[in-house]
């Protein structure tokens, strides 16, 4: 006989947690994002995934707005043309100085860089209160409760997270192609029911990519493929140049295509707090 469970006796935290410690995948600590930092502008300066969040976000001349997990300034930079002042916090020194230098490039005063996690005190980081609060991509974190509480907490109007939509941002064709399992952990359903438990109910916007990635080379496909594995060896470094080469296409101008098992998705999910009026 199985018991006669409802939704009130599950434990969000809990199967979070669960549901983590079967992924397949290894997350990445500051060490190696200050390492990656300039690649990853370089490839999501442009990409049209910028575009496709900004235009969700009721932003105006007027108001403050806080990135949290801000990486290299994908939507900073542009989100400091529109806005009052950014503050970008991030838990990667390599990331800032790559927004820092992209700022002063583009002439963008506005932006205040903050070297910090979602496990550091907030209130000793001076991050205050902004109109809208964001985390864009940025929600791996061991207390996935706690991260949408400071959120909300340092809110005065909107929250808006970016979260990934299975098997986003992986490609489980390259797992099979090295013979790796792929178990994708928790993605954005976890994050909606964990809302629903804190008494917030969030409005949800999907946002589609293109099922093809365009790349500069076949060794720059291999590198950004790469990071989704560790410490893979010569022969599944191999079959992963392989796949690459068997799923892409060479445009004319010498960049290639390649093609993912499923377009990359993600979910937008966003509210109004209840502190606007304070």
């Amino acid at each position: 006989m199985h018991p006669k469970i409802t939704y009130d006796d599950l434990n969000w935290h809990e199967l979070w947690q669960n549901a983590r410690s079967k992924k397949s995948w290894t997350a990445k600590g500051p060490a190696d994002w200050d390492k990656k930092a300039a690649s990853f502008a370089a490839r999501n300066s442009d990409s049209p995934y910028v575009s496709l969040v900004l235009k969700h976000l009721p932003i105006n001349p007027s108001m403050t707005i806080l990135d949290a997990g801000s990486g290299p300034g994908t939507l900073s930079l542009p989100l400091a043309q529109k806005v009052r002042a950014v503050t970008a916090l991030d838990y990667s020194q390599g990331m800032l100085e790559v927004l820092d230098d992209s700022a002063a490039k583009q002439k963008l005063d506005n932006i205040t860089t903050v070297l910090g996690s979602w496990e550091d005190n907030w209130e000793d980081l001076h991050i205050g209160r902004h109109d809208i609060c964001i985390a864009s991509r940025s929600l791996s974190v061991a207390n996935l409760q706690a991260a949408l509480q400071k959120l909300n907490d340092h809110a005065k109007q909107y929250v808006f997270i970016s979260d990934r939509i299975s098997p986003t941002p992986f490609d489980p064709g390259a797992f099979r192609a090295v013979n790796r399992p792929f178990r994708s952990g928790p993605d954005y359903i976890y994050t909606t029911n964990t809302l629903y438990s804190m008494g917030i109910h969030p409005c949800v916007d999907i946002i589609s990519l293109n099922q093809e990635t365009s790349f500069s080379s076949a060794d720059a496909a291999f590198e950004s493929y790469s990071w989704m594995f560790k410490d893979m060896n010569d022969t599944e470094a191999h079959s992963l140049r392989e796949y690459i080469r068997t799923n892409s296409t060479q445009c004319s101008d010498g960049t290639i295509l390649v093609k993912r098992s499923y377009p990359p998705r993600w979910a937008l999910i966003w509210w109004k707090t209840d502190n606007s009026r304070e």
